[in-house]
């Protein structure tokens, strides 16, 4: 037992467990017959999947030095886009993967903006976070597409165990990334790059397709997550999504990922997923006025990144 605490506190993520530890202690202190019960915690671990599958794409896109602004509006987009081809007939499987294409394409746009345009991320991503948002209204003229058969709905509803779906996606994502960023050599590029971007094209890296894929991957993982929502409202709507590119920057920056590039860790967003998560589920709890629920978390990443700022100066 002592070998496995001094192997926790020896984590770069030792703080971020540890506000996590707290937080859920104080919440089944002051609400314990509503926190600790099966139903709130699938609800809580359902939500830690949608926000995590963004928070790790804005992950790989910040360690670049850039930033995806568009996350939630790709929900949305991509959320009515899969929705309207089961609607017109299509198999469940095919509308998934050309959603997926979609969304892919979508952060193959960013990137190459980005690399060979030279346009600052905040602007391209900016332009699709309104574009998305527009494109889902114009395709829907503002209305839910519903009616989706149950084997779509399935990938939202499901449980595996007590274990919702949708996290157990988030969990094989999770391992997946958490391999190839400090086990592979794509890895070491991806914060190289963001470390020092001249550095790492002088020393043969190809620097404009590692953040093409990173911005792919962010869109890839935006409309993954459009999807799996999409089927657990069962319907795809035009309104969803909003405000989501701010926990998905919330989820990154609190797990530690700096926003001046080259520092961070998937393990760490998943914490700082978990945090916002339970965090927002304590305010719903405690019966905090929802008016607060953004203030509270916008502080909370003005507060990150600011420890972040000041421990860079040192």
């Amino acid at each position: 037992m002592k070998d496995i605490l001094k192997r926790l506190f020896a984590l770069r993520e030792a703080n971020i467990l540890l506000a996590l530890i707290v937080l859920c202690i104080a919440v089944s202190i002051y609400a314990p017959e509503k926190f600790l019960t099966s139903f709130n915690i699938g609800s809580v671990l359902r939500q830690v999947a949608f926000f995590g599958l963004l928070s790790i794409g804005e992950t790989l896109v910040i360690i670049t030095g850039g930033i995806d602004l568009s996350p939630g509006s790709v929900i949305a987009f991509i959320g009515v886009v899969v929705a309207l081809l089961i609607k017109q007939g299509l198999p469940v499987a095919i509308s998934v993967s050309l959603a997926l294409i979609i969304s892919s394409l979508i952060g193959f746009w960013h990137g190459v903006f980005v690399t060979k345009l030279r346009v600052p991320p905040f602007i391209i991503t900016l332009g699709t976070l309104s574009i998305g948002r527009g494109g889902a209204a114009a395709l829907t003229k503002g209305w839910p597409v519903s009616g989706l058969p149950d084997s779509f709905n399935f990938l939202g509803r499901a449980s595996l165990s007590f274990l919702p779906l949708p996290f157990v996606i988030l969990l094989f994502i999770f391992f997946l990334f958490h391999i190839l960023m400090n086990y592979t050599v794509f890895g070491r590029r991806i914060y190289a790059i963001g470390g020092n971007i001249e550095a790492a094209r002088l020393s043969g890296i190809n620097v404009d397709k590692g953040r093409i894929i990173c911005y792919m991957i962010s869109a890839f993982l935006a409309g993954l997550s459009g999807i799996l929502i999409a089927a657990n409202m069962g319907q795809g709507h035009p309104g969803v999504g909003s405000a989501y590119e701010l926990q998905a920057i919330a989820g990154a920056v609190i797990g530690g990922t700096s926003l001046m590039g080259g520092e961070g860790t998937i393990f760490g967003t998943l914490l700082g997923t978990l945090i916002i998560s339970v965090l927002y589920n304590a305010l719903i709890l405690l019966k905090v006025s929802a008016y607060w629920h953004e203030i509270v978390v916008g502080s909370v990443v003005v507060i990150a990144v600011t420890i972040d700022v000041l421990r860079r100066i040192k």
